[in-house]
């Protein structure tokens, strides 16, 4: 478990975070959204320890982060990093093995599973500099499922993929949590969050405002009108038009 306690921090005197407190529970997908600029990803810094706390305390797992070393924190926690990008011009199967160094073994098998769930197998060989950015963000995945971690942070990654990825990747996700990781994972696609995670953390300007996606969040914290869709028993939320004060009750499809 990662777990905040009234965690404040920011970049110099701009405070990005302010008195956070949240859980993100082994076993489970908890994803983090908000408008652009909310503190998603300063969230995510401060959990890795590349932001440091201004007041407040954060733990992983049965210890303060501020009792883990490099070399532990990078065998626990993956970091699945926003935009794609990888510009070494190196195999996208040597790529994924970077994810075996916290360990100090390359593991071929791990790597070859990894390759495998995140539908880059086929692209094991290819330079990564070569790669489109949809198939760069698949090799970045692999690479941090290859970490085996306890504790799994991503930062937008199903920006660059496209409709059936993007699936895949949240289905990857759920199965992470099944094994027993803690996974957060931020996200603008209200409908992947909605479907997909088991917890919310809803940020605006830095402060948790909400656990859940109600119209009235979705209304106050992002301006939109959203209807429901149901099918097999899953439901997931879909921005559906800018919020006005005449907007009577959302549908629900089917």
């Amino acid at each position: 478990m990662i777990a905040f306690d009234s965690v404040t921090a920011g970049y110099g005197k701009r405070i990005a975070l302010c008195e956070l407190t949240a859980r993100f529970a082994h076993g489970a997908v908890t994803g983090i959204v908000g408008p652009n600029g909310a503190g998603k990803t300063t969230l995510l810094r401060v959990s890795l320890g590349i932001l440091p706390i201004a007041q407040g305390s954060l733990r992983i797992g049965d210890r303060p982060l501020s009792q883990w070393s490099r070399e532990a924190l990078a065998r626990t926690v993956a970091y699945l990093p926003q935009g794609g990008q990888a510009h070494w011009s190196i195999s996208a199967e040597n790529l994924v093995a970077l994810g075996r160094l916290p360990h100090r073994d390359r593991n071929p098998r791990a790597i070859a599973a990894a390759l495998e769930r995140a539908d880059a197998a086929g692209l094991a060989g290819r330079p990564v500099d070569e790669l489109s950015a949809g198939e760069r963000a698949r090799v970045l995945v692999a690479r941090a499922l290859a970490t085996e971690p306890e504790v799994l942070l991503a930062d937008e990654p199903a920006a660059w993929l496209d409709p059936a990825h993007q699936l895949r990747l949240m289905a990857l996700l759920r199965e992470e949590a099944a094994r027993g990781v803690a996974v957060a994972v931020t996200l603008h696609d209200l409908a992947l969050a909605s479907r997909f995670c088991d917890a919310i953390v809803v940020l605006q300007q830095g402060r948790l405002v909400a656990t859940e996606l109600t119209q009235d969040t979705l209304a106050e914290v992002f301006g939109v009108r959203a209807v429901t869709v149901s099918e097999d028993g899953e439901h997931a939320i879909l921005p559906w038009t800018m919020r006005t004060d005449n907007d009577q009750e959302a549908p629900r499809l089917r």
